[in-house]
Order: structure tokens, then C-alpha cells, then sequence
């Protein structure tokens, strides 16, 4: 693994590796842990706002070591015009891993083409895989494991997230519902390339609810999408996750939302606040699967 680009990039070992590191690295967070990256500078470039995944990466890039460097494209020549291939060039040649949160999909792979170094993509309008990663621990944590388990995700499903777990399922073969309106399922042609894997569409939410141990959700709108908001909130409304779609889903089932969340929209306050120790683990293992992920890709970058 030279890059985290997208959760469909990578194999079902790699991701049990990560995992599985991660837990590692909770495990003996403070306790005197190695600095793998001491000596290293990654550079962090966000063209959207952040709390959670900023904070994570700021926080967990110090604990491994490393200097980090918080780039406002406003602040660099991005922001005036200098192509992203020109960026990435000197990027490669000053930093060791770059961090990037941006809208298209095609900018972290061709920053990943021209500057040479690890690449990870801290959410695209296309994937959020160090969000997913995160969820898997949690799950894992939570429920033992993800085998065997349905996870049902609700609201928009061709948004990142949707499409994210759509990958994380083909990958590693649990069975994932997206419960959507028709206008915001994931596509054919992204269906197409998903093939056989176990994902099933669904306009209605109680049946997707039905027997589930993950019930997930996300905001209706999310950056970018700010002039449809009028629209989605209308059309998204009957796929809220309250107590009654709760208790449609198995007995133990555990709720998680990637956040920020808007209380009274996808979700109400009363899911959310019950269930609020389940859905900031995990917030916090944001942080140690993306430290799982920054020791991975510095190590592959050594040869190691």
C-alpha cells in the first residue's frame, strides 16, 4: 500500500492489517509508544473545512513524530492558480506524505501521480476511506465483529459515505443496505463496478432496518451541496433514524453517524444523545486508524 486514495484500492488483508494495527496503536497510546516518523514532515492541504479529521491527523502525525504542515491553499500558490501537478512536484521533493482534503476525486489521484511520496485522501466528494476505517474499528470493537452482520446506511446513499461502504463491503463481504430515495441511490454504472458485491438498494427504510446490527446515517447535505438544501431535506425526510426505525433493527444493534450531525434532520436528539458513547468512539478512533494508516504508508515508503 504506497497510498490511501479509496477504500476501493485496497484488499481485504490490507484493511484487516490496518485494523488491526490501529488497535494496537489505541491500545498503547501514552504508554511510552515508538515514534515511527520522528524526522518526518507531512504536509496537510484542506480545501474544506474539518474538525474531526483535522484534529486527528494534527494529534496523531505529533504522537508518530513527525512535524506537521497545515497549508491553506490560500495561503500557497495553489490558491492562485499554480496547477495541482506543479504543487505536487515540489511537495515530493521538501515533504514525506501529504494529506489532502478536497472536492474531486481526480485531484488526490494525480497528486498521488506527481509528487511521488504517500498520498491520503482526508475525504473526497468521490470516498472518505480514513472515515471508514475508523467505523470498522469501532464496529469491531462494538459487535465483536463485522462478519456476518447487516449494516444499513440511510439517507443519501451516492454520497462518499454511501459509495465508501459500498467498497468496504465488496472488500471484506458483510451485507450492506442502502436505504435512499430514488433520486439519491448510487447509480448503474457505479453498480456495474461493483459487481457481485452484497449491497442491496432500497427505497424503504423500515425494511432496511428490519434485522439490522449497524444502523448508520449522515448529513442530507453535505459541503457543496448547501443550494440543494431545500430539496434534500424534503425529499430525505422520511429517512431520519428515530426510535421507530430503531426498533426495527436486531436487539444490541449500535448506531454511528460520521458527524457533525443536524439533530431534528437525519437523525433525532434522542437516537443521538442514547446512543452518543457509541458514536464518538467512534470519532475518536479516527485518530488511531489514521495512525495505523500514516505508519503503514511511512513504512512502505522506506521499504520496510
Amino acid at each position: 500500500m504506497k497510498h490511501l486514495l479509496a477504500i476501493e484500492d485496497l484488499n481485504a488483508s490490507e484493511i484487516h492489517r490496518l485494523i488491526d494495527d490501529a488497535a494496537v496503536l489505541k491500545r498503547d497510546r501514552g504508554a511510552g509508544a515508538a515514534t515511527p516518523l520522528a524526522g518526518e514532515s507531512w504536509a496537510m492541504i484542506f480545501n474544506k473545512s474539518s474538525t474531526r479529521t483535522r484534529i486527528s491527523f494534527e494529534v496523531g502525525l505529533g504522537e508518530l513524530g513527525a512535524r506537521v504542515l497545515f497549508l491553506n491553499p490560500n495561503d500557497i500558490q495553489l490558491g492562485r492558480g499554480e496547477p495541482l501537478k506543479d504543487t505536487a512536484r515540489v511537495l515530493g521533493r521538501m515533504v514525506h506524505g501529504v494529506i489532502i482534503r478536497t472536492y474531486a476525486q481526480q485531484d488526490v489521484v494525480d497528486l498521488a501521480h506527481y509528487a511521488g511520496i504517500p498520498i491520503i485522501n482526508a475525504l473526497t466528494d468521490e470516498e472518505h476511506p480514513c472515515q471508514i476505517l475508523a467505523d470498522l474499528l469501532t464496529i469491531r470493537e462494538l459487535l465483536g465483529t463485522w462478519d456476518g452482520k447487516k449494516i444499513v446506511f440511510l439517507g443519501d446513499g451516492d454520497c462518499n459515505m454511501g459509495r465508501s461502504w459500498a467498497w468496504a463491503a465488496k472488500r471484506l463481504g458483510f451485507e450492506l443496505v442502502i436505504a435512499s430515495p430514488p433520486e439519491f441511490q448510487p447509480d448503474a454504472s457505479f453498480m456495474a463496478r461493483l459487481g457481485d458485491a452484497p449491497v442491496t438498494i432500497t427505497a424503504d427504510p423500515a425494511a432496511a432496518a428490519a434485522g439490522a446490527d449497524v444502523l448508520y446515517t449522515d448529513t442530507w447535505v453535505s459541503m457543496g451541496k448547501e443550494a440543494e438544501a431545500t430539496d434534500r431535506l424534503r425529499i430525505l425526510d422520511p429517512y431520519r433514524l428515530d426510535a421507530a426505525l430503531l426498533a426495527k433493527a436486531n436487539p444490541g444493534a449500535i448506531v454511528q453517524h460520521c458527524l457533525p450531525a443536524y439533530r431534528g434532520k437525519e437523525i433525532t436528539e434522542e437516537v443521538l444523545e442514547g446512543h452518543a458513547d457509541q458514536i464518538f468512539q467512534q470519532a475518536e478512533n479516527r485518530l488511531h486508524a489514521q495512525k495505523a494508516v500514516l505508519v503503514a504508508l511511512s513504512r512502505a515508503r522506506r521499504g520496510l
